[in-house]
């Protein structure tokens, strides 16, 4: 026997208070912050689409990547990176096989994964988000135990997960840091990608996927070791690994960009003002995590840290509301010095090494780059 789990509407007035809150949410969904586009694509799609899916493959693809539509319509870019990688991910997800996006930590891999649901069902939140205590209840379903209690294992009892919502309405899952879920937990999604179907032994009956249905899963490739993905498991996965950005002009690109979104949220100066400040911060980055210089000349040591987009991003995102709140309004050295000393030296002692080294030997010694030795030094002293 199925069990039907019953969609939620958003044409209700709790729908219309939902969509109220997200205006003013700090950080929106991404169904909600980039609805004029996703709107603007649905109305000028006119390839097929997969069943349930609000855009067609190519209308996603575009979503993510960017691009001008026939009326003029801007869609920015989501996703910097190449255009296959995407073209691939969005493939899969119109096939039978899961999705995995793997990739260094900061590569984007939950910012493409919320992106795609938004643009494939609409709805970015069936998420479970993985951690070390992650219970099978959170990926399979569970109980509220004062109706089990009272009446015993029902129907109304039960209390779906983000996958079985997902799987009853033809809809896209998310699972984050899947490598950092217990191995057991993550063994109950076998079935669930394999059989399309979730048993409920307790009620006798099952969750049939409906077409429609897929998940995405994220995961570390630092993690090795952690919660190892079993052989069983990694075959229902079509993985797509997320490059870190190929350029220093890509990767300033991507800060600048997100920068933006999120300062216009915050009230913050406009990213051009800081545009320098930033290209800085991803020189350092770059050139620490490569473990040489832009030049080619010197090599370097790497701290233990990552140095990912992701950091970068936010270290600029600090300095600009310092420069808005402590400054003048304009990005400069000694807003971002503090931000880069945090995410370099995560060991006190051998990353701090490692940043005054390059401190004395490349920056130093970096035309038009004094303001920005000093800063460092400052903060470093």
């Amino acid at each position: 026997m199925s069990v039907s789990v019953e969609p939620t509407s958003v044409h209700t007035p709790a729908g219309d208070r939902e969509a109220s809150r997200q205006s003013e949410a700090l950080r929106p969904h991404a169904e909600h912050a980039f609805a004029a586009e996703l709107a603007a694509l649905a109305a000028q799609d006119d390839r097929p689409r997969p069943a349930r899916w609000l855009l067609s493959p190519w209308a996603v693809a575009t979503y993510l990547l960017g691009g001008t539509l026939p009326d003029g319509t801007v869609i920015t870019p989501k996703y910097v990176g190449p255009r296959r990688i995407v073209e691939v991910a969005v493939t899969t997800l119109a096939t039978d096989r899961a999705l995995l996006l793997l990739g260094v930590p900061g590569t984007a891999k939950t910012w493409v994964s919320e992106h795609l649901a938004a643009a494939v069902s609409g709805d970015s939140t069936l998420l479970v988000q993985g951690t070390a205590g992650t219970p099978e209840e959170a990926i399979r379903y569970g109980w509220n135990y004062a109706q089990l209690l009272a009446h015993g294992p029902s129907r109304d009892a039960l209390v779906p997960s983000p996958v079985m919502r997902a799987m009853a309405e033809g809809m896209t899952a998310r699972v984050e840091e899947l490598t950092r879920v217990p191995a057991d937990v993550q063994d109950s999604l076998i079935t669930i990608l394999s059989e399309k179907t979730l048993p409920i032994p307790e009620l006798g009956q099952e969750v049939q996927a409906v077409r429609g249905f897929n998940v995405i899963a994220t995961a570390n490739d630092r993690d090795r070791g952690v919660n190892e993905l079993s052989s069983a498991l990694r075959r229902r996965f079509n993985t797509v690994v997320l490059p870190l950005p190929e350029s220093a002009d890509a990767e300033v690109d991507i800060v600048s960009r997100r920068v933006d979104q999120i300062g216009r949220s915050l009230d913050l100066p406009a990213v051009p003002e800081g545009i320098d400040e930033i290209r800085r911060v991803v020189t350092v980055f770059r050139e620490l995590r490569d473990g040489i210089t832009a030049d080619g000349r010197t090599k370097l040591k790497s701290p233990s840290g990552t140095l990912s987009t992701a950091e970068a991003i936010s270290v600029v995102t600090n300095g600009l509301a310092l420069a808005a709140h402590f400054g003048d309004g304009v990005l400069r050295a000694s807003d971002v010095a503090a931000g880069i000393l945090g995410a370099v030296v995560r060991d006190p002692a051998a990353d701090r090494v490692i940043w005054q080294e390059y401190l004395e030997a490349v920056v130093r010694e970096r035309d038009g780059w004094k303001d920005f030795y000093r800063a460092c030094r400052e903060v470093s002293a």
